[in-house]
């Protein structure tokens, strides 16, 4: 099976695909390209930006950091229909402890309704959700997903930034 070259996700079938490397979906494969972007900016001002951001406040509450990149599971479901997804989100080790056991509730809630896939991936995010609690990243340091987050963040603002602005449309006359 491949995988993408952005976010690590499988790939059953279809995808994007730019020259070798392979993306699960086009949002990948455009974060993919900001994230090589990236590597071409100065590694200083990175690596502040990133350092910025893991010491900076947390956006949901407002508190003190370390901010990191915090996963959170769901599912839900309906007779033959089951959705479960991966959710991840920037903020504190408070916030996110709150948002994991949120979405262990509402997978609780929510996921057992579905034949058979409800039953098999409850218990499954439930666990991801609990295990999530239990451990963080290393507070000391920034996660690797912070950083690549933050670098596709400042490819993108310089992407938008050297972007030539599209021509006005002409006036109409009255």
């Amino acid at each position: 099976m491949a995988h993408c070259a952005y976010c690590g996700s499988g790939i059953l079938f279809g995808g994007v695909r730019q020259g070798a490397v392979r993306y699960c979906n086009a949002r990948c494969a455009n974060r993919g390209n900001l994230l090589a972007l990236s590597y071409q900016l100065p590694a200083g001002v990175i690596q502040e930006q990133i350092f910025k951001v893991h010491q900076g406040r947390c956006p949901k509450c407002g508190g003190p950091g370390p901010i990191d990149v915090h996963m959170h599971y769901r599912v839900w479901s309906a007779v033959i229909l089951t959705h479960w997804n991966n959710l991840q989100q920037i903020s504190c080790r408070g916030c996110a402890v709150k948002s994991q056991l949120g979405s262990t509730l509402y997978s609780l809630l929510l996921g057992w309704w579905g034949f058979p896939w409800g039953l098999v991936m409850t218990p499954v995010q439930i666990f991801r959700n609990l295990g999530a609690a239990m451990s963080s990243p290393d507070p000391s340091r920034p996660s690797d997903k912070l950083e690549r987050l933050v670098r596709v963040n400042i490819a993108g603002q310089v992407a938008a930034a050297n972007r030539p602005a599209a021509p006005a449309a002409p006036a109409q006359p009255r």
